[in-house]
């Protein structure tokens, strides 16, 4: 994947400064490490012990107080330019598709914790769209998760994880997410078709992301090989996975986001149409 470096103007740092609060509202999010901590409260497992903890791959060495005590690396950096990029890139994408309708947000890129309108936002949490401010959240130290302990490496991986998330925000202004009641769970639950139908969103932009010569208009552009990267990052974060993972057996009751076969599957719709009307989830899984 190809994109231009200094783009960043759908970006929100946070990095350096402290944040934190009480908890509250219902983010939504990409069901990775928060999907482990749905299932740990549904099921009274622990199951972020059994993987071993949540350990997050930016710099610990954050300093309270004033962005300009940011201590960071080339490679944050890099990351911070990748995700102001697709950012940038996806919301291109659905002004084009929604035209007017469309409301341009940013992603608040924090360390450890931060405030948000859903309240507060941790590292472990993973990365989440707060539909009450209408921000995507996200720490950076995610997509080494993403790569070591869920074995989804790669750029465009990474990237789908960013489209996934402006996905939400996309259900929020159409009014889609008010159709999934809270603790809605389970195989054909309302819960778990928004979460594919924002998997399938994801691949609405990767088929735009797709076409040639894009770099050179200073957008992203998708190399041979990219989409494996993105589906493989559906699938390892399919329900069904992550609870066999954990506990060695899958519940279809205690379903949250779609199994790793439909997260693939449907991001595989979008991107292969790249027609949002082909994201009809709720049609074909609830009843």
């Amino acid at each position: 994947m190809r994109w231009s470096s200094g783009n960043r103007g759908d970006i929100e740092d946070v990095r350096g400064r402290s944040g934190g609060g009480m908890r509250g509202g219902v983010p939504m999010g990409i069901g990775g490490l928060l999907l482990l901590l749905v299932l740990s409260w549904a099921t009274g497992t622990d199951f972020l012990s059994l993987l071993g903890g949540v350990e997050q791959g930016a710099p610990s060495s954050v300093a309270t107080g004033t962005s300009g005590d940011l201590q960071t690396s080339p490679e944050e950096e890099r990351l911070v330019d990748m995700v102001g990029a697709v950012a940038s890139d996806v919301q291109d994408t659905w002004q084009r598709l929604l035209g007017d309708r469309y409301r341009r947000t940013k992603v608040t890129i924090f360390r450890d914790v931060w405030q948000s309108g859903c309240g507060t936002a941790e590292s472990a949490t993973g990365p989440f769209y707060c539909p009450a401010d209408e921000l995507v959240y996200l720490d950076l130290g995610f997509f080494q998760e993403l790569s070591q302990r869920f074995g989804a490496p790669g750029d465009f991986a990474q990237a789908y994880v960013v489209a996934h998330e402006f996905g939400h925000h996309v259900q929020n202004i159409l009014g889609t997410n008010q159709r999934v009641k809270s603790g809605s769970m389970g195989a054909n639950s309302a819960s778990v078709a928004l979460e594919l139908q924002a998997d399938c969103y994801a691949g609405v932009w990767g088929n735009a992301a797709s076409g040639g010569g894009r770099f050179h208009a200073g957008k992203v552009e998708l190399d041979p090989g990219d989409a494996e990267e993105a589906l493989r990052a559906a699938s390892v974060i399919g329900d069904d996975h992550l609870q066999k993972m954990a506990t060695g057996r899958v519940q279809p009751e205690r379903f949250t986001h779609g199994t790793s076969a439909q997260r693939a599957e449907w991001f595989r719709r979008g991107m292969s149409t790249g027609d949002p009307r082909q994201c009809d989830t709720f049609s074909e899984l609830t009843h």
